[in-house]
């Protein structure tokens, strides 16, 4: 499945990287605690988190994740789209809580 396929899927707001949603999504991983996503997270995931701050994009992309989905309506803070931009991972948004989109997810990739 492709991420623009996971947009269109859950109604997810593209924040940044359009260029990015041809990227093929392999998995998910949730977590806010960034030393988990860069202990544990795979390449092709889509990141579920509820954090915003540029350090995000410093973990999706040492890991090559697939895109970064922001919940509970949470928006990226500015210098977090603008390194979005640049690496071609993109961030997308949710108004959903984090358990619920990651079951919906799973229950989409299985």
């Amino acid at each position: 499945m492709l991420v623009k396929e996971v947009v269109e899927k859950l109604n997810l707001k593209v924040f940044s990287s359009k260029e990015g949603l041809d990227r093929e999504v392999k998995g998910g991983y949730t977590s806010d605690l960034l030393s988990d996503v860069m202990g544990y997270s795979k390449e092709g995931q889509i990141w579920i988190t509820l954090q915003t701050h540029k350090n995000i994009m410093a973990i999706a992309t040492l890991k090559d994740l697939a895109a970064v989905i922001l919940v509970k309506g949470f928006e990226p803070e500015a210098d977090t789209l603008e390194t979005a931009n640049s690496e071609g991972i993109p961030v997308l948004g949710s108004d959903l809580e984090a358990f619920e989109l990651s079951g919906i997810l799973f229950n989409m990739l299985k």
